[in-house]
């Protein structure tokens, strides 16, 4: 309560649920960048092609269908990292073609303001075409023919990916 003549103290922003607003919660979260990469390994280039991607739980226990990808580590590149990812989290070792293109967005985890930066490239595999779902982050992996890839995507970001898929493989043909 404040007397007559007396300015009241400043409140934070408050959100409709009475929680800080997003503003206030940007001031007190920490902002931390990270990059990644992955992508879509193809398993030829023909009508008949199948991709390979990789089925995650959500926290509502739902499978989400995504493309493979991860940390870039300390002196790799991001083709280098998107080759290892994939294999790492499909079982299959492909050979970059050329790069799909780059998604970034933000997330809030464990107290800080997350900026994620993912490269994504597209490969062929060159080695094998049995897919393991030995990775402890995948429930799943799939191979999913091309004309169906748009509608097995969870993501819309990741499915506008796939418009560059035939200009890339015309390219490298």
């Amino acid at each position: 309560m404040t007397t007559p003549g007396e300015r009241p103290k400043p409140r934070p922003p408050r959100g409709s649920s009475g929680r800080p607003g997003a503003n206030a919660l940007r001031r007190v979260l920490r902002r931390v960048d990270e990059t990644s990469a992955g992508g879509l390994v193809l398993d030829g280039r023909g009508p008949d092609a199948r991709g390979a991607l990789i089925g995650r739980l959500d926290r509502r226990g739902r499978l989400l269908w995504s493309l493979p990808k991860g940390h870039v580590e300390s002196g790799e590149t991001e083709p280098q990292t998107a080759v290892r990812e994939v294999h790492e989290e499909t079982g299959i070792l492909g050979e970059v073609v050329g790069k799909l293109g780059t998604i970034d967005f933000w997330f809030v985890a464990d107290g800080r303001r997350v900026h994620k930066t993912v490269h994504h490239f597209l490969l062929l595999a060159v080695d094998g075409l049995e897919l393991s779902d030995e990775d402890v982050e995948v429930s799943e992996v799939a191979w999913v023919p091309v004309s169906e890839l748009a509608d097995r995507l969870a993501y819309a970001d990741e499915r506008r990916l796939l418009d560059k898929v035939p200009e890339l493989l015309s390219r490298s043909a």
